[in-house]
């Protein structure tokens, strides 16, 4: 009786520490979805534990440099809002200290800077005439990309694009 899911690898706390480095060197990661990784790999109790310190300790794992990275990488690449970052994060079990010191560390003008440019392009690409519509059309884009409302409608009124 096998689900769809794969058998639980059972590795060694050596075994399970190299594979963890490895999974933490190729790319940053929460302590949320390292531990996932580890339970995964059949570590337990006491030896998870010491595995998640021994990373922390040999700065494989550092929640608050994954934490930039993650918002950095989100706004940069996907241009995606605090809103939505922040969303990202809490899914990723980052603690809300380090969450606001994140998703604070992106400029403040890139970030109206991004808005704008994504409410012009957008702008552009719409065929509503109604100025009403048009507004709330640009409006809910930005909102489903993570911008907060206020700023939003800051954005749109200097770009008369209210």
């Amino acid at each position: 009786m096998k689900s769809g899911k794969q058998e639980a690898v059972l590795l060694d706390k050596k075994q399970a520490l190299a594979k963890a480095e490895s999974f933490c060197v190729y790319q940053e990661r929460s302590q949320k979805e390292v531990r996932y990784k580890l339970v995964e790999w059949g570590m337990r109790g006491d030896e998870l534990e010491e595995t998640i310190t021994d990373l922390i300790i040999n700065n494989f794992l550092n929640e608050e440099r994954f934490a930039k990275s993650y918002a950095s990488g989100k706004f940069n690449i996907k241009h995606w809002g605090r809103v939505k970052i922040k969303q990202g994060l809490k899914l990723k079990g980052v603690p809300d200290k380090i969450l606001q010191k994140a998703i604070y560390s992106i400029d403040d003008d890139d970030y109206l800077q991004t808005i704008e440019k994504l409410a012009l392009k957008k702008a552009e690409s719409l065929g509503e005439n109604d100025p009403f519509k048009r507004k709330n059309k640009l409006m809910s884009y930005l909102q489903a990309k993570g911008f907060e409302t206020d700023l939003i409608l800051l954005v749109l009124k200097a770009s008369n694009l209210n």
